[in-house]
Protein backbone atom coordinates (compact mmCIF):
# COMPACT_ATOMS: atom_id res chain seq x y z
CA UNK A 1 0.00 0.00 0.00
CA UNK A 2 1.24 3.04 -0.95
CA UNK A 3 2.22 5.50 1.79
CA UNK A 4 1.64 8.49 -0.85
CA UNK A 5 -2.52 8.07 -0.31
CA UNK A 6 -4.08 10.86 1.55
CA UNK A 7 -6.42 10.14 3.81
CA UNK A 8 -9.48 12.36 5.80
CA UNK A 9 -11.51 11.55 9.19
CA UNK A 10 -14.39 13.71 9.55
CA UNK A 11 -14.13 13.86 13.37
CA UNK A 12 -10.81 13.09 13.50
CA UNK A 13 -10.65 15.06 16.68
CA UNK A 14 -12.91 12.19 18.45
CA UNK A 15 -12.02 9.29 20.09
CA UNK A 16 -12.29 7.02 17.54
CA UNK A 17 -11.29 8.98 14.92
CA UNK A 18 -8.29 9.76 16.60
CA UNK A 19 -7.63 5.96 17.61
CA UNK A 20 -8.12 5.18 13.88
CA UNK A 21 -5.49 8.06 13.11
CA UNK A 22 -3.44 6.91 15.56
CA UNK A 23 -3.04 3.25 13.96
CA UNK A 24 -2.91 4.07 10.05
CA UNK A 25 0.03 6.36 11.26
CA UNK A 26 2.17 3.90 13.33
CA UNK A 27 1.05 1.48 11.14
CA UNK A 28 2.72 3.85 8.14
CA UNK A 29 -0.21 3.37 5.59
CA UNK A 30 -0.05 7.24 5.46
CA UNK A 31 2.25 9.90 6.09
CA UNK A 32 1.30 12.43 8.74
CA UNK A 33 1.40 15.53 6.20
CA UNK A 34 -0.86 13.37 3.88
CA UNK A 35 -3.58 13.15 6.80
CA UNK A 36 -6.47 15.20 6.84
CA UNK A 37 -8.89 15.74 10.22
CA UNK A 38 -11.42 17.84 11.27
CA UNK A 39 -12.81 19.10 14.71
CA UNK A 40 -15.95 20.79 15.99
CA UNK A 41 -14.83 23.29 18.20
CA UNK A 42 -10.88 22.98 19.45
CA UNK A 43 -8.19 21.57 17.78
CA UNK A 44 -6.72 18.88 19.47
CA UNK A 45 -3.35 18.72 20.37
CA UNK A 46 -2.41 15.53 18.36
CA UNK A 47 -0.84 14.77 15.29
CA UNK A 48 1.07 18.26 14.88
CA UNK A 49 2.13 17.54 11.18
CA UNK A 50 -1.47 16.83 9.64
CA UNK A 51 -3.58 19.10 8.66
CA UNK A 52 -6.36 20.19 10.98
CA UNK A 53 -9.87 21.95 9.65
CA UNK A 54 -13.12 22.67 10.69
CA UNK A 55 -13.93 22.59 6.86
CA UNK A 56 -15.42 19.32 6.38
CA UNK A 57 -15.35 20.15 2.90
CA UNK A 58 -11.99 21.09 2.67
CA UNK A 59 -11.02 18.08 4.28
CA UNK A 60 -12.93 15.57 1.74
CA UNK A 61 -11.25 17.88 -1.14
CA UNK A 62 -7.96 17.01 -0.22
CA UNK A 63 -8.28 13.66 0.60
CA UNK A 64 -8.32 10.29 -1.67
CA UNK A 65 -10.15 8.49 1.23
CA UNK A 66 -13.01 9.70 3.26
CA UNK A 67 -13.52 8.15 6.85
CA UNK A 68 -16.68 9.30 8.43
CA UNK A 69 -16.04 8.88 12.40
CA UNK A 70 -19.24 11.26 13.87
CA UNK A 71 -22.29 10.39 15.94
CA UNK A 72 -25.14 9.35 13.85
CA UNK A 73 -27.68 12.24 15.23
CA UNK A 74 -24.46 14.87 13.72
CA UNK A 75 -24.05 13.20 10.22
CA UNK A 76 -27.35 14.03 9.42
CA UNK A 77 -26.67 17.73 9.11
CA UNK A 78 -23.12 16.93 7.13
CA UNK A 79 -23.25 17.55 3.89
CA UNK A 80 -20.01 16.59 2.16
CA UNK A 81 -19.84 15.92 -1.39
CA UNK A 82 -16.88 13.03 -2.12
CA UNK A 83 -17.21 13.70 -5.50
CA UNK A 84 -17.30 9.99 -6.38
CA UNK A 85 -14.31 9.27 -3.75
CA UNK A 86 -13.81 6.40 -1.37
CA UNK A 87 -16.17 6.85 1.72
CA UNK A 88 -15.68 4.55 4.79
CA UNK A 89 -18.67 5.21 7.85
CA UNK A 90 -17.71 4.19 10.76
CA UNK A 91 -21.20 5.07 11.90
CA UNK A 92 -23.97 3.03 13.58
CA UNK A 93 -27.33 2.13 11.81
CA UNK A 94 -26.56 4.74 8.48
CA UNK A 95 -27.41 2.25 5.75
CA UNK A 96 -24.85 2.04 2.69
CA UNK A 97 -27.79 3.94 0.17
CA UNK A 98 -28.41 6.78 2.74
CA UNK A 99 -24.34 7.05 2.39
CA UNK A 100 -24.35 6.84 -0.71
CA UNK A 101 -27.05 9.39 -1.53
CA UNK A 102 -25.99 11.85 0.60
CA UNK A 103 -22.29 12.16 -0.27
CA UNK A 104 -22.34 11.43 -3.78
CA UNK A 105 -20.45 8.70 -4.53
CA UNK A 106 -21.38 5.02 -5.19
CA UNK A 107 -17.60 3.87 -3.50
CA UNK A 108 -18.89 3.83 -0.08
CA UNK A 109 -18.21 1.38 3.16
CA UNK A 110 -19.72 0.66 6.49
CA UNK A 111 -17.39 -0.67 9.06
CA UNK A 112 -17.78 -1.23 12.84
CA UNK A 113 -14.25 -0.79 14.30
CA UNK A 114 -14.38 -0.84 17.97
CA UNK A 115 -12.55 0.22 20.90
CA UNK A 116 -9.58 -2.20 20.63
CA UNK A 117 -8.71 0.60 18.25
CA UNK A 118 -6.82 2.08 20.22
CA UNK A 119 -4.40 -0.40 21.35
CA UNK A 120 -4.78 -2.29 17.62
CA UNK A 121 -7.05 -4.73 18.61
CA UNK A 122 -9.90 -3.71 17.61
CA UNK A 123 -12.38 -6.21 15.53
CA UNK A 124 -13.60 -4.55 12.79
CA UNK A 125 -16.44 -6.17 10.21
CA UNK A 126 -17.38 -4.06 7.44
CA UNK A 127 -19.85 -4.34 3.82
CA UNK A 128 -19.10 -2.67 0.56
CA UNK A 129 -21.68 -1.21 -1.94
CA UNK A 130 -21.47 -2.54 -5.41
CA UNK A 131 -19.16 0.06 -7.10
CA UNK A 132 -16.03 -0.54 -5.17
CA UNK A 133 -13.20 -1.89 -6.73
CA UNK A 134 -10.68 -4.37 -5.43
CA UNK A 135 -8.14 -1.50 -5.42
CA UNK A 136 -10.85 0.34 -2.51
CA UNK A 137 -11.35 -2.85 -0.94
CA UNK A 138 -7.41 -3.68 -0.40
CA UNK A 139 -7.47 0.12 1.34
CA UNK A 140 -10.09 -0.57 3.79
CA UNK A 141 -8.47 -3.85 4.55
CA UNK A 142 -5.42 -2.26 5.12
CA UNK A 143 -6.66 0.69 6.97
CA UNK A 144 -8.47 -1.88 9.67
CA UNK A 145 -6.07 -4.40 9.88
CA UNK A 146 -3.50 -1.53 10.97
CA UNK A 147 -6.33 -1.22 13.75
CA UNK A 148 -6.21 -5.16 14.69
CA UNK A 149 -8.32 -7.85 12.35
CA UNK A 150 -10.86 -7.16 10.09
CA UNK A 151 -13.46 -9.28 8.18
CA UNK A 152 -15.75 -8.52 5.16
CA UNK A 153 -19.04 -9.43 5.77
CA UNK A 154 -22.22 -10.67 3.74
CA UNK A 155 -25.23 -8.22 4.45
CA UNK A 156 -25.98 -5.18 6.25
CA UNK A 157 -27.79 -6.81 8.65
CA UNK A 158 -24.73 -9.15 9.85
CA UNK A 159 -23.13 -5.23 10.48
CA UNK A 160 -26.60 -3.90 12.60
CA UNK A 161 -26.13 -7.40 14.58
CA UNK A 162 -22.64 -6.93 14.97
CA UNK A 163 -23.04 -3.11 15.82
CA UNK A 164 -23.60 -4.75 19.39
CA UNK A 165 -21.58 -8.24 19.53
CA UNK A 166 -18.24 -6.88 18.34
CA UNK A 167 -18.70 -2.91 17.48
CA UNK A 168 -19.81 -2.58 21.46
CA UNK A 169 -17.70 -5.43 22.59
CA UNK A 170 -15.08 -3.80 24.79
CA UNK A 171 -18.09 -2.53 26.89
CA UNK A 172 -19.58 -5.96 27.71
CA UNK A 173 -16.12 -7.46 29.37
CA UNK A 174 -15.71 -3.95 31.51
CA UNK A 175 -19.44 -4.17 32.30
CA UNK A 176 -18.67 -7.64 33.62
CA UNK A 177 -15.74 -6.78 35.66
CA UNK A 178 -17.42 -3.95 37.14
CA UNK A 179 -20.13 -6.22 38.38
CA UNK A 180 -17.23 -8.73 39.78
CA UNK A 181 -15.62 -5.54 41.33
CA UNK A 182 -18.55 -4.42 43.42
CA UNK A 183 -19.35 -8.03 44.77
CA UNK A 184 -15.72 -7.92 45.50
CA UNK A 185 -15.67 -4.66 47.50
CA UNK A 186 -18.99 -5.35 48.84
CA UNK A 187 -17.21 -8.76 50.98
CA UNK A 188 -14.70 -6.06 52.01
CA UNK A 189 -11.94 -6.23 50.22
CA UNK A 190 -9.93 -2.81 49.49
CA UNK A 191 -11.12 -1.23 46.32
CA UNK A 192 -7.45 -1.13 44.46
CA UNK A 193 -7.04 -4.76 45.37
CA UNK A 194 -10.34 -5.46 44.12
CA UNK A 195 -9.73 -3.51 40.79
CA UNK A 196 -6.49 -5.06 40.29
CA UNK A 197 -7.35 -8.63 40.70
CA UNK A 198 -10.40 -8.11 38.13
CA UNK A 199 -8.71 -5.70 35.31
CA UNK A 200 -5.74 -8.80 35.73
CA UNK A 201 -8.48 -11.48 35.25
CA UNK A 202 -10.38 -9.79 31.93
CA UNK A 203 -6.75 -8.78 30.43
CA UNK A 204 -5.06 -12.15 30.90
CA UNK A 205 -8.50 -14.22 29.55
CA UNK A 206 -8.40 -11.95 26.41
CA UNK A 207 -4.85 -12.46 25.91
CA UNK A 208 -5.21 -16.25 26.66
CA UNK A 209 -8.27 -17.11 23.81
CA UNK A 210 -6.27 -14.78 21.73
CA UNK A 211 -2.94 -16.99 21.83
CA UNK A 212 -4.77 -20.62 21.73
CA UNK A 213 -7.51 -19.06 19.33
CA UNK A 214 -9.95 -21.27 20.36
CA UNK A 215 -14.01 -21.61 21.10
CA UNK A 216 -14.64 -19.68 24.34
CA UNK A 217 -17.81 -22.44 24.45
CA UNK A 218 -14.75 -25.08 24.50
CA UNK A 219 -12.79 -22.93 27.40
CA UNK A 220 -15.85 -22.59 29.80
CA UNK A 221 -16.47 -27.02 28.67
CA UNK A 222 -13.02 -27.22 30.02
CA UNK A 223 -13.85 -25.24 33.52
CA UNK A 224 -17.06 -27.36 33.75
CA UNK A 225 -15.56 -30.80 33.09
CA UNK A 226 -13.12 -30.11 36.37
CA UNK A 227 -16.17 -29.65 38.16
CA UNK A 228 -14.17 -26.95 40.82
CA UNK A 229 -14.78 -23.49 42.24
CA UNK A 230 -15.29 -21.88 38.83
CA UNK A 231 -17.65 -24.68 37.52
CA UNK A 232 -19.75 -23.79 40.55
CA UNK A 233 -20.05 -20.09 39.67
CA UNK A 234 -20.99 -20.61 35.90
CA UNK A 235 -23.40 -23.18 37.25
CA UNK A 236 -25.33 -20.43 39.27
CA UNK A 237 -24.71 -17.81 37.08
CA UNK A 238 -26.41 -19.62 33.94
CA UNK A 239 -28.99 -20.52 36.48
CA UNK A 240 -29.73 -17.24 37.27
CA UNK A 241 -30.21 -15.68 33.12
CA UNK A 242 -26.82 -14.81 32.09
CA UNK A 243 -26.91 -16.46 28.34
CA UNK A 244 -30.43 -15.11 28.03
CA UNK A 245 -29.81 -11.64 29.19
CA UNK A 246 -26.29 -11.47 27.01
CA UNK A 247 -28.73 -12.61 24.21
CA UNK A 248 -31.42 -9.85 24.91
CA UNK A 249 -28.85 -7.13 25.60
CA UNK A 250 -27.29 -7.87 21.63
CA UNK A 251 -30.72 -7.81 20.92
CA UNK A 252 -31.10 -4.53 22.17
CA UNK A 253 -28.45 -3.44 20.01
CA UNK A 254 -29.28 -4.48 16.93
CA UNK A 255 -33.04 -3.08 16.88
CA UNK A 256 -31.33 -0.16 18.16
CA UNK A 257 -28.77 0.08 14.73
CA UNK A 258 -31.74 -0.86 12.47
CA UNK A 259 -33.28 2.04 14.12
CA UNK A 260 -30.20 4.49 13.58
CA UNK A 261 -30.34 3.66 10.36
CA UNK A 262 -34.25 4.99 9.40
CA UNK A 263 -33.07 8.63 7.89
CA UNK A 264 -35.85 10.51 8.34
Amino acid sequence: MSVSLTIGIIGGGGWLGGAIAGSIVDAGLVEPGNLSLSYRSQQPDRFPNSFWTSDNQALADRSDVILLSVRPDDWRTLEVDAGGKLVISVMAGIGLAALSQRHKTGRVVRALPNAGAEVVRSYTPWIAAGDITEGDRAVVRAIFEACGSQDEVATESDIDYLTGLSGSGPAFPALLAAAMMRDAVARGLPAEIARRAVNTVISGAGRLLERHDESPGEVVQTFLDYRGTTAAAIESMRAAGFDASVAKGLSAAFQKSVSMGKVS
